[in-house]
């Protein structure tokens, strides 16, 4: 029989504490897991620093993989399966893509990206089509199969409704993300009724819509995900964290590029830091060897390093204010220049941070990234838009909110033995914003 529909003789099962048990029958899909590139993604946290602010979000990419395979998996076999609108020969290709799509997360998924400048989809593209163990199983499919999983989660595929499985504004990502994290973080924001969305998804021509019956569950879903963000993904606390996380990488790239000599020398980082890194560099990286040299680098003798890793690793963090970049840029400039008298440099010690989302929008030409919309099935076969029916979903369409925090170590401000007078007109300014 040939591989791509060989099935083990007796069904495997994980235990699931989101979904209760994520099944595998299929050869191919119990063989990427088994791969040390899928297996890497037990070292690579769902939720990076939110365990600062949420002791319980300790969950990995792994299991939020298994999560986003076992949703798409019961998509297929249990709603789509039957359907004219889905060819049961893609079924292999969108269950692989699923399982993989976060292959490519490093460490601190979002910190170390924005830092190095790096794609974590790229990522993930580079090793499924790389010299990887997880190519060479995709590879006994077919010869082009890595590359049409690559394409799927590059969203370049062909087939559109592939795609919007996995990457839309209501996909098995997003899905298993919202119960997963609301589950290890122990809230209740992110719960939305998964069944019934199953229930009511459709194929259709290139995208997944929903039965007009199911807007409400479409719309808790929508509520949901913007609760999540704000109580969650966005907590300032985690915020601070995620700061002193970057400004440790960014003093360890600053001290690499001026030669100071590392007791503990980051060799797993040279080539982040001279810009050659490799796919197999990229994959000895994960979150114990992070934590490893911050753990370390306490120890140096750079002022700056040593306590940026003493606070991320004894979660010293820094305090916070609400702060208007655009009004207040003046009251920034001050503060840098006190910052700098009382002996604090403020590149490290001083940052602004941003956060923004946009809960839901459908696609407007002319604007930069196009946002799939949401389509309701109506009785009558004709498709709608969510927004143009759901008032809830209309009031915050196309409503980006956005905050700002300035951070700051207030330890080192309220330390009065030196440079009390200047210290204290610091604590004056950041309290009167």
């Amino acid at each position: 029989m040939e591989y791509s529909k060989q099935k083990l003789t007796e069904e495997k099962v994980f235990k699931d504490p989101v979904h209760r048990y994520v099944h595998v029958r299929d050869k191919v899909i119990w063989d990427l897991i088994a791969t040390k590139e899928f297996q890497r993604l037990r070292r690579i946290r769902q939720l990076g620093t939110t365990y600062f602010t949420f002791h319980g979000a300790e969950h990995s990419r792994f299991n939020h993989s298994l999560g986003v395979y076992e949703i798409i998996r019961r998509i297929i076999d249990d709603v789509f399966d039957g359907r004219p609108e889905w060819d049961p020969e893609d079924r292999l290709l969108t269950l692989c893509a699923a399982l993989l799509h976060d292959l490519g997360h490093g460490p601190f998924s979002h910190s170390f990206e924005k830092v190095f400048h790096l794609d974590h989809e790229e990522f993930t593209q580079d090793i499924i089509v790389g010299n990887t163990e997880v190519n060479a199983i995709l590879s006994k499919v077919n010869a082009d199969f890595p590359t049409k999983v690559a394409e799927v989660i590059a969203k370049t595929y062909e087939n559109k409704l592939i795609v919007s499985l996995i990457s839309s504004q209501l996909d098995a990502d997003r899905m298993d993300y919202l119960l997963r994290d609301a589950y290890f973080t122990g809230v209740s924001y992110g719960n939305f009724d998964m069944e019934r969305l199953l229930r009511v998804m459709r194929p259709k021509e290139d995208q997944v819509v929903f039965k007009y019956s199911g807007m409400h569950a479409v719309e808790d879903y929508i509520l949901s995900r913007y609760q999540m963000y704000w109580q969650v993904y966005f907590h300032p606390v985690t915020r601070s964290a995620e700061v002193i996380l970057t400004k440790i990488l960014h003093r360890a790239k600053e001290l690499h590029d001026e030669y100071y000599s590392f007791k503990h020398h980051p060799i797993h980082f040279y080539s982040l830091f001279e810009d050659e890194l490799t796919l197999e560099d990229y994959l000895k990286l994960d979150e114990h060897i992070i934590l490893y040299y911050f753990q370390m680098w306490q120890e140096e003798e750079d002022e700056i390093l040593s306590d940026l890793c003493t606070r991320f690793v004894n979660r010293s963090l820094f305090k916070y204010v609400d702060f208007d970049p655009a009004k207040q840029f003046k009251v920034h400039s001050q503060l840098e220049t006190l910052f700098k008298q009382v002996g604090i440099d403020p590149n490290y010690y001083l940052v602004v941070d941003s956060s923004s989302d946009l809960p839901y929008d459908f696609y407007r030409p002319g604007e930069e990234e196009e946002r799939l919309p949401i389509h309701l099935l109506k009785k009558s076969g004709e498709i709608r838009e969510l927004s143009r029916e759901s008032d809830i979903v209309d009031a915050i369409s196309g409503k980006r909110r956005t905050d700002h925090k300035l951070y700051y170590p207030a330890d080192l401000i309220q330390d009065d033995t030196t440079n009390s007078e200047m210290k204290q007109k610091i604590r004056s300014i950041l309290e009167s914003l």
